[in-house]
């Protein structure tokens, strides 16, 4: 891997690439949208740029110009520190044509432009890189909006490991609130944490708990954001207003009963 790591950085310091072939005038970047936490695919296929006969080994590479993110030969694999071990291409794939790079755990910081080449020799046992696709990546967070009665639980998926922190924001206040860090103990009695790590959970809702729910990163970058209604349903108020109207009539029953009861004995009386 040692070796593997230096021959990459020799490669770039001195110039091997010669030249890369001219990209088609026709190719346009494709354009992929995914949300925080999602595992996207940047598309690649080398067999409509290459001729398999000229391929002696697989040499795929991305980059997110000026910078090489990724690049593999064969076994042999690198990718650039930053992403965290989260980028793959399928060695078993590459075979059938399909070079597409696989992103794990998408973060909003990986939107960018990608493009990638096929590592192929050349004259003088010199290498020359061949333009196969440009990608245009684009990542949200994750929106969403929640209804639940008071009582009920509130889940909330923190969607990444990166998540760090959760903040709240009343419908009655301008101010975000602090609720939950993951390195420090829970701010918020009610909240709990998961025995994995991935969700929250708000316990027993209350009126005063509607608003807007945000989980952030470790740069303070939205993971999701979750608006949060607490209300009763539709059949419950209707229930409610079955079993007022079931009480006020029997009260009504009663009435009627006992004035007729009265006016037959007054009658009597007479």
């Amino acid at each position: 891997m040692r070796l593997w790591f230096s021959l990459h950085i020799m490669w770039l310091l001195t110039g091997c690439f010669v030249c890369s072939f001219a990209r088609p005038s026709a190719v346009y970047p494709v354009t992929v949208v995914s949300t925080v936490g999602s595992e996207v695919v940047l598309p690649c296929c080398w067999k409509s740029q290459l001729d398999e006969a000229s391929i002696s080994a697989h040499h795929i590479q991305w980059v997110a110009p000026p910078n090489t993110v990724f690049e593999q030969r064969g076994e042999e694999k690198w990718q650039a520190k930053e992403f965290g071990g989260r980028l793959q291409v399928l060695e078993e794939k590459l075979g059938s044509g399909d070079c597409s790079l696989v992103i794990k755990d998408v973060q909003i910081r990986d939107t960018g432009k990608y493009e990638s080449f096929m590592v192929v020799e050349a004259v003088q046992s010199k290498r020359t890189r061949v333009f196969l696709q440009s990608v245009k990546l684009s990542v949200t967070d994750n929106k969403s909006w929640q209804s639940h009665r008071p009582g009920e639980d509130f889940v909330i998926d923190l969607r990444t490991p990166y998540s760090m922190t959760l903040v709240y924001l009343s419908k009655n206040s301008s101010e975000w609130s602090l609720l939950w860090m993951r390195e420090n103990e829970q701010t918020s009695e009610r909240l709990e944490q998961s025995l994995w790590g991935d969700k929250l959970t708000l316990k027993n809702l209350k009126y005063s708990d509607e608003g807007i729910y945000k989980v952030l990163d470790e740069q303070g970058v939205s993971v999701s954001t979750i608006k949060l209604s607490v209300e009763e349903k539709e059949h419950d108020k209707l229930k409610t207003s079955q079993t007022g109207g079931t009480a006020q009539s029997s009260c009504s029953s009663v009435f009627i009963s006992t004035l007729l009861l009265c006016s037959v004995m007054i009658l009597h009386l007479v």
